[in-house]
């Protein structure tokens, strides 16, 4: 239910503000990939967002480049996109706690009290919360790159794993408060399953999701207009009478 929340959030956050004339005043498109975990296996429930550098006019004549200022300010500055992502993921969270859907066990066994609840909603709103928005340092082709290596991936892979004896299991992990260091951390082998076990995710459950111009629903129309807009459909045209020249005079 937190996992549909934080998509929801996140997708109609950046929706909103693409939409709004202070920023693009048009529709974006969006694949958004849930991450769960950090180097040492806690839970860090996280999505990457990548969007497109630009946007579609609702009439469809007129594609609406993104500007290219400084880090912050790409696309939309970090404060607005944090402000908005935080208003209405706690708007959600709020609704699905009146609704009864969400459960709290073990030491956060405490919120099921309404009081208590409305206590770290407080609490929650008053913090600053913090996005993090960049343009790509490679271009096009690293996040293609990114995609392919990231996509499915699983909270450890094999080769982070240095040891397994005596009941406990020894891994490499970076250590993004010491200038992501390289360092090694040994758990009890119970500790270790149960943190591996924290990013499962439930069955059916679709951890990529594809939004605005990308969505299911639009992507067939939209995205054939976006490429007329910036002449794709021609240099796709372009390259496959040349791959299929080249087959013909290699046979």
């Amino acid at each position: 239910m937190v996992y549909d929340i934080l998509f929801r959030a996140g997708s109609e956050t950046l929706l909103t503000l693409g939409k709004d004339k202070k920023h693009l005043g048009a529709e974006i498109g969006l694949i958004a990939l849930l991450h769960s975990w950090g180097q040492t296996l806690i839970e860090h429930p996280h999505l990457h967002c990548i969007v497109p550098a630009g946007a579609l006019t609702e009439n469809g004549k007129k594609w609406l480049a993104m500007k290219k200022g400084k880090k912050q300010d790409f696309f939309i500055h970090v404060n607005v996109i944090s402000d908005l992502f935080k208003k209405k993921f706690l708007y959600y969270l709020k609704k699905s706690y009146d609704k009864g859907q969400l459960q709290f066990n073990g030491e956060i066994n405490s919120y099921t009290d309404q009081t208590e609840f409305n206590k770290l909603l407080n609490e929650l709103y008053s913090k600053k919360w913090i996005t993090y928005c960049k343009q790509p340092f490679g271009g096009v082709e690293q996040v293609i790159n990114y995609l392919g290596r990231y996509t499915h991936r699983v909270a450890i892979s094999n080769h982070r794993i240095k040891s397994i004896d005596d009941g406990k299991v020894m891994f490499s992990c970076k250590d993004y408060r010491d200038d992501n260091k390289k360092k090694d951390m040994t758990l009890e082998a119970g500790e270790f399953i149960r943190r591996f076990l924290l990013h499962i995710l439930p069955a059916n459950f679709y951890k990529i999701r594809y939004y605005g111009i990308l969505s299911s629903r639009n992507k067939k129309l939209k995205l054939s207009q976006c490429r007329q807009l910036l002449g794709a459909e021609k240099k796709a045209e372009t390259n496959r009478a040349l791959y299929w020249t080249s087959r013909t005079k290699v046979a």
